[in-house]
């Protein structure tokens, strides 16, 4: 092992076809950080004594609770053998690949975590439990993966418990490996479409996608490392013997023959080929049987140190396992071979990512991966870095290349070239490749990588655009599977240092993707967080880290959503203080084909008057004139609720049209703080004198 250099690193980069982006994920992180470990170790980046350690667990709070609470990315560096090359049906130059890995939570309080790694990458490792099977958490990122267009992998982890723990037979642990291949495929099914872009996405044992084995303990394999042991045996090239190691395919050793059904003498080819081998080195070693542990050893090829001969029991069984069965070695060639290049992804994904037309220069240059077109960045999300109070604003290349002093345009989400408002031009100080605890500077990034970028973290809150060109929209915003619905009032304990509060608060609402720091009209500040653990972990980092000052907490509070779920019956009224003005208003629902061209970008707030009322008139039957007359979304600006002016021949509308505005995005935020969509309809005034 030989740990890379910034020079491999950047010639990697070079070669988009050599580079994958994928994330880990799984519904309870048990084992899922140490997996990752492996990953590092097999990169050379840490030692095998140092297996365990968590590596990619940056925090303190982290390594104490067993839990990953902030997503952590790092970049390895791998060498596909010249066997496995031929496997991958993608452009590919040269054996050596960059993977940029992005290792985030399993628990669903930091699902918006799991969000922003999605968003800067191309795969997924879908890390689940053999034992608990396939849960809600499960379902969740993977339909955020989905939508997101990542292509997924499946690892079945804690095989060890199944052994040792459940001690279950071979045709029992098969039938719970095919339960939950089946349920994920379901889920896949369900949420995808297999004529898609995509295409055919689900996860299979017998075509590589689907790993097994232990995270904590460092071993895994897929269906073709054992098809490539047996191949010699049988005369079977690995490809079509793979076929075999999975489903209804049985073999007798007596008859040498296999077999669609079961019969006498007749087992199953994956109890017999692969469980059987692995029941014995758990057997002979658990029940120190020495001289059989002996033998299995010179049959494997497995040599141990001095120190490991010395070992029994579970101990020697975790240094046997890893060099019989690395699970390093197994994962990064599944990544390689299986999860697509930024060059071959971005194709399909460019749609769903870019807010403008799909024919400019900036849309074909995301689509493309070309490095020669104007610079495309979405920043998702902000990481502490060892400046006290500063951030690197982590994110992805999606066109061009970003370096070191290179000026830019910084578009917040609010951004449309109609609106100049929300964008700055600053040059980049530093470029850096991250590294789990560390980071690695490197003179400029091209796309289809992930960077880390110092100098722009007090021109963005949380998100934002990265660009060059001066006609580029924004990338779209990440949509959360979960919203801030917990709320806790905070103060500080001592007033003085009220200003030290309000400054952590903002430090901490770029520190976190979903967190929500507000003050209220009543003089207190708020906290909102997805659930009791997100909030106890962001009052902890206010506390400790960004405002650094004691703090009082009230009780958690969970917010209640409202919506309108029938037209009202009831229409409001407002007068001016001179009783010469009246506003007459109503709400009405919006249907769920409205709601969810909303949900899925078709409709937006950014988007032309003329037209988005031909795109209402042709597919909602909406009246032309009432699609051109909308004059808000919310909340925030962008949400799922219309304010829509239905007035008819009022000349000075337009001279209260902010105040109205402003009335609607405090009552859409205040009684939905969950999509609670419904149109308010501004009816005609009565005035007199026509004075508004």
């Amino acid at each position: 092992m030989v740990r890379f250099t910034v020079e491999q690193v950047r010639s990697i980069m070079d070669k988009r076809t050599n580079v994958r982006n994928m994330s880990v994920i799984a519904h309870v992180d048990h084992g899922k950080t140490t997996l990752t470990d492996s990953l590092v170790l097999k990169a050379g980046i840490i030692a095998g004594s140092k297996i365990g350690e968590r590596y990619t667990d940056t925090e303190d709070e982290e390594r104490k609770r067993g839990i990953t609470i902030k997503s952590t990315a790092i970049s390895l560096y791998y060498e596909l053998q010249d066997k496995d090359m031929s496997h991958i049906t993608q452009e590919k130059d040269g054996n050596g690949f960059l993977i940029n890995l992005i290792d985030s939570p399993g628990h669903v309080d930091f699902s918006s975590e799991v969000t922003a790694a999605l968003r800067v990458t191309d795969g997924a490792l879908v890390v689940v439990d053999c034992i608990s099977g396939v849960c809600v958490q499960t379902e969740t990122v993977l339909r955020q993966a989905i939508a997101e267009r990542i292509k997924p992998v499946l690892f079945m982890n804690k095989m060890d418990r199944a052994l040792l723990e459940l001690k279950l037979d071979q045709e029992d642990l098969y039938m719970t490996f095919q339960r939950i291949v089946e349920s994920v495929n379901v889920i896949i099914a369900t949420h995808s479409d297999e004529d898609g872009p995509m295409g055919n996405i689900m996860v299979s044992p017998n075509e590589g996608t689907v790993g097994f084995g232990s995270g904590l303990h460092g071993w895994a394999f897929t269906l073709k490392q054992f098809a490539e042991m047996y191949s010699v045996k049988f005369s079977i090239e690995p490809v079509k013997l793979m076929k075999r190691l999975w489903g209804e395919n049985f073999y007798s050793s007596t008859e040498k023959k296999w077999s669609k059904s079961a019969g006498p003498g007749y087992v199953r080819g994956f109890c017999q080929f692969i469980l059987d081998p692995i029941y014995k080195v758990f057997d002979a070693i658990m029940n120190f049987k020495d001289e059989e542990v002996q033998k299995l050893l010179d049959k494997l090829q497995i040599k141990l140190t001095p120190e490991e001969k010395e070992l029994k029991g579970k101990p020697l069984l975790k240094a046997v396992m890893p060099k019989w069965l690395s699970a390093g070695d197994t994962l990064l060639q599944m990544i390689t071979i299986h999860l697509p290049s930024p060059v071959t992804a971005q194709k399909y994904r460019m749609e769903l990512l870019y807010e403008g037309p799909h024919d400019d220069i900036c849309a074909q240059g995301i689509a493309n991966c070309n490095p020669e077109a104007p610079l495309m960045m979405y920043v998702s999300k902000m990481v502490p870095s060892s400046d006290k109070g500063r951030f690197f604003a982590f994110g992805r290349v999606f066109s061009g290349v970003i370096g070191t002093g290179q000026k830019v345009r910084i578009l917040g989400p609010n951004y449309t070239p109609r609106n100049q408002s929300d964008h700055v031009v600053k040059s980049i100080q530093r470029t850096v490749v991250m590294m789990g605890r560390s980071s690695l500077n490197v003179e400029d990034v091209p796309c289809g990588n992930v960077v880390g970028l110092v100098g722009v973290d007090q021109f963005l809150v949380k998100t934002g655009t990265i660009t060059t060109s001066e006609d580029a929209y924004n990338m779209r915003v990440m949509k959360f599977s979960v919203s801030p619905v917990v709320r806790v009032a905070v103060e500080a304990t001592n007033p003085v240092d009220l200003p030290k509060l309000v400054e952590g608060m903002k430090r901490l609402a770029k520190s976190d993707p979903l967190v929500q720091c507000s003050s209220e009209a009543n003089g207190q500040f708020v906290v909102a967080g997805a659930g009791e653990l997100h909030l106890e972990i962001c009052l902890k980092d206010l506390e400790e880290d960004h405002a650094c000052i004691p703090i009082k907490k009230s009780d958690p509070v969970v917010s209640y959503c409202e919506t309108v779920t029938q037209e009202s019956d009831v229409i409001c009224i407002a007068k001016t203080q001179n009783k010469l003005n009246r506003i007459y208003m109503k709400a009405s629902p919006l249907s769920s084909d409205v709601l969810k061209d909303i949900d899925e970008g078709v409709i937006t707030h950014t988007q032309e008057l003329r037209p988005r009322a031909h795109l209402l008139a042709e597919k909602h039957n909406w009246d032309m004139a009432t699609g051109r007359k909308i004059w808000s979304f919310g909340p925030e600006g962008s949400g799922p609720n219309l304010l829509i002016d239905s007035t008819k021949g009022c000349m000075a509308l337009n001279e209260i049209r902010d105040g109205i505005i402003a009335g609607f995005q405090w009552a859409s935020k205040e009684v939905s703080q969950l999509p609670a969509p419904f149109i308010l309809y501004n009816s005609a005034p009565y005035t007199k004198n026509n004075i508004m």
